[in-house]
């Protein structure tokens, strides 16, 4: 799995590739919370390169969610896979989080 941050004016996007499971749920983790703590809020997961997301990833999205929006921001994911849309679809979880077609449109919302 790889993860790159871009800081935009009013949002960060945080671009994941490969698989979020069980061994690599934590490094997303982390580069989620290290983002939080520096009081970025607004986020957008561009998840268009992510295979897979385990149940132990969908936690981590869970839980972030809850602490941006209790700061006032949002997450929002852009660009998702069809893995990532089916997944979020079989949990019941896509009413949660926004879903855009592409990075631009995300960036946007906010």
């Amino acid at each position: 799995m790889e993860i790159n941050v871009q800081g935009y004016k009013r949002v960060t996007i945080v671009t994941v590739t490969g698989r979020v499971d069980s061994v690599t749920y934590s490094e997303f983790e982390n580069a989620l919370q290290a983002e939080l703590e520096q009081g970025k809020v607004n986020i957008a997961l561009d998840f268009s390169g992510v295979e897979f997301i385990s149940s132990a990833g969908l936690r981590v999205l869970v839980n972030a969610r809850k602490t941006v929006k209790n700061a006032g921001g949002r997450i929002v994911i852009a660009q998702p896979s069809q893995q990532v849309s089916e997944t979020l679809e079989i949990a019941g979880l896509e009413v949660l989080f926004e879903q855009f077609p592409d990075r631009e449109t995300a960036i946007a919302a906010f």
